[in-house]
């Protein structure tokens, strides 16, 4: 049976350094690292051979790759005390690129995914920094609308801009925790405005958003011309 998901963290890895054709370069270094002890943040790599596969089977996916991802993601929440998708003590996680060879920049990254109009409530409770969380979500729309809904980043940089503007700040760092939850709701607004649907609230929607994004940035042009 294939193995669809490398799981690391807690110590060891499913992985080391020498499956880096497998498992990327990144992944491949991180199972490395985790198994020497290193405090790696818990995590999976999706192997390379999934990506293979995505593009020999019309851009879907191995049938037993959710099941496998949805066990990689709860042996992470284990890990860490929290559950993703929860509103009272949510896992965020960072979906990563990664090659057989180094690409830096060419492919897609997507940070704080799991952020919703819930979690942040949870991210500011457990924090203890409102400004922080809305902060950071409002940065979750931004760069998961760019890469993966491909609503360009210069709508949510004219909102900000604007705002600054109307409000009489100069810096982002004037923005209080009211301000970036007022332009979170602005960012959502564009988002619907743009797309016609509203910006995804559900985790795990995001989650297979983001790994189809990086999948297909495999093809794009960044990735091709660098290759």
């Amino acid at each position: 049976m294939t193995k669809w998901v490398y799981s690391f963290g807690d110590g060891k890895a499913e992985g080391k350094a020498e499956m880096r054709n497998l498992l990327g370069g990144k992944g491949a270094n991180l199972a490395e690292m985790a198994n020497l002890g290193l405090p790696v943040p818990p995590g999976f790599t999706i192997p390379t051979e999934v990506c293979t596969y995505y593009y020999a089977h019309d851009e879907t996916y191995p049938p037993e790759l959710k099941a496998d991802v949805d066990a990689a993601l709860a042996h992470v929440g284990a890990l860490t005390g929290r559950t993703f998708g929860d509103a009272e003590n949510p896992l965020l996680v960072s979906v990563r690129s990664g090659a057989r060879a180094s690409m830096p920049g060419m492919m897609d990254t997507v940070l704080n995914l799991g952020l919703n109009d819930e979690t942040v409530e949870a991210v500011a409770k457990s924090s203890g920094d409102r400004r922080f969380a809305y902060d950071s979500y409002r940065r979750f729309i931004t760069m998961y609308s760019d890469v993966v809904l491909g609503v360009d980043h210069h709508h949510f940089e004219d909102l900000l801009e604007s705002y600054k503007l109307k409000h009489g700040h100069t810096l982002d760092t004037d923005l209080s925790a009211e301000d970036w939850a007022a332009l979170v709701v602005q960012y959502k607004a564009k988002v619907q405005q743009e797309l016609g649907t509203p910006f995804p609230q559900d985790p795990h929607a995001q989650l297979w958003g983001a790994i189809g994004a990086v999948f297909g940035s495999w093809m794009n042009q960044r990735a091709i011309t660098y290759r």
